[in-house]
């Protein structure tokens, strides 16, 4: 049975894939991996390919693009690791920005205290 609105079909997406069932090994992507298109498609370009960077014009994260093509998240995962590849598009986790603008944990306990003492 299959969900309405999705073509999960195995030969449509063993053709997606090139027949791989699983990304590079050490490809980033997580479901909020965010991935920002470097280029734009070509002519020729894989269709999915080509959504994929057109979606990705601002930071976009790997589930998003798996829900917006209505696409298996692996299958996603596979797609990306080959634009990564190439070099159309770049990948991010949100928490890696996120690390260096952390408060002070000395700041933190202070502030801890503080309230206790309300």
């Amino acid at each position: 049975m299959s969900r309405p609105g999705r073509d999960d079909s195995p030969d449509r997406l063993y053709t997606l894939t090139g027949g791989r069932s699983r990304s590079a090994p050490d490809a980033p992507f997580d479901l909020v991996t965010l991935v920002v298109a470097e280029s734009g498609p070509v002519p020729g370009m894989q269709s999915e390919h080509a959504a994929i960077l057109r979606l990705c014009h601002l930071p976009t994260a790997t589930v998003e693009i798996a829900a917006e093509l209505g696409l298996p998240v692996s299958i996603i995962r596979i797609m990306l690791s080959d634009l990564l590849d190439a070099g159309r598009i770049s990948a991010r986790h949100p928490r890696a920005a996120a690390d260096h603008s952390l408060p002070d944990p000395d700041i933190l306990e202070q502030v801890l205290v503080g309230l206790r003492n309300l």
